[in-house]
């Protein structure tokens, strides 16, 4: 058994820190994309038309505005639950 705590039990803003790190590392702007999925809002969105592939820009632009949007808005504890979870399972899949 592992000394090191389970990451669903690191504070949330911990657990984000190190999936955005990895996943800035990695390059992944699949990830950080994804994440506008879980965001409250989104739904309204593409209700009006819009969609997930409308994202464009740089990875460096996606990266800013994923940041951006995390910053400004206090996440529900649904929000917070889904997105703890997303975080966790891709910092045990991509984490050496």
């Amino acid at each position: 058994m592992s000394d090191s705590p389970v990451l669903e039990d690191l504070p949330f803003d911990e657990l984000r820190h190190r999936a955005f790190h990895l996943a800035e590392k990695r390059v992944d702007v699949g990830f950080f994309t994804g994440l506008f999925s879980h965001m409250p809002g989104m739904v309204a969105i593409e209700g009006e038309g819009g969609d997930l592939g409308a994202i464009g820009g740089t990875f460096i632009e996606t990266v800013k505005a994923v940041r951006e949007m995390f910053g400004e808005n206090e996440l529900d504890p649904t929000t917070e639950s889904l997105l703890r979870a997303r975080f966790a399972t891709y910092i045990r899949d991509h984490e050496k």
